[in-house]
């Protein structure tokens, strides 16, 4: 796997409550597997390349919050709670980008915002997306599987506040992101990169 990229933070949306699933998504295992969705991912953003990990938590926080705490070998692991969260992914969106925003001198140049339900993207989606797409503030990249975009996304700093901008409810950075039109970088060799909103879907 690669050496982690100077200021790169991934920004892992795990809020929702999967309602359709049965349940909030971030704590959902794939059958066999003994790590929740939200160590899973934490775990394939930071071997992919990621200096870091910043966690938007919203539905069943407190869990998530222990589930993470107690997985092993993740110090580069935190979480922020999103209080509008049952608004949309948007609201988890803008949350995690304004605690990044709030660090300061140490504000990542490039957040790479990923979504806690797919399972079956690993790290060296996560390692092509940053080889390919580039860590500037300028980049503007994205996974896609088969021409389909998807995630993760990699948003370099300086199109954070027109994301921020568009970020409302259940409107994320899709709007923006079709007029920008940002770099794609095919992984469907790797991946199929498709959201599981049933249980079934896991077997």
């Amino acid at each position: 796997m690669p050496a982690p990229a100077a200021r790169v933070t991934a920004l892992l949306l795990a809020a929702g409550a999967g309602r359709r699933y049965g349940g909030p998504k971030a704590l959902a295992r794939t059958e066999g597997d003994t790590e929740a969705w939200v160590v899973r991912s934490a775990r394939v953003l930071l071997d992919g390349g990621c200096g870091d990990v910043l966690v938007v938590t919203g539905a069943e926080a407190g869990r998530v919050e222990r589930v993470l705490g107690q997985a092993s070998g993740m110090p580069q692991v935190a979480t922020t709670f999103c209080g509008t969260w049952e608004q949309g992914m948007g609201e988890s969106l803008r949350a995690g980008l304004m605690s990044l925003v709030a660090r300061g001198r140490t504000v990542p140049l490039v957040a790479v915002v990923h979504l806690v339900d797919l399972p079956d993207v690993g790290a060296e989606v996560v390692a092509r997306l940053l080889a390919q797409g580039g860590t500037r503030p300028s980049t503007l990249a994205r996974a896609a599987y088969q021409g389909t975009p998807g995630h993760p996304v990699a948003l370099g700093q300086e199109h954070w506040q027109q994301v921020l901008g568009g970020s409302r409810g259940d409107a994320g950075a899709r709007t923006y992101l079709r007029r920008a039109r940002p770099a794609l970088v095919e992984c469907g060799d790797l991946a199929g990169g498709r959201d599981v909103d049933e249980p079934e879907e896991t077997t």
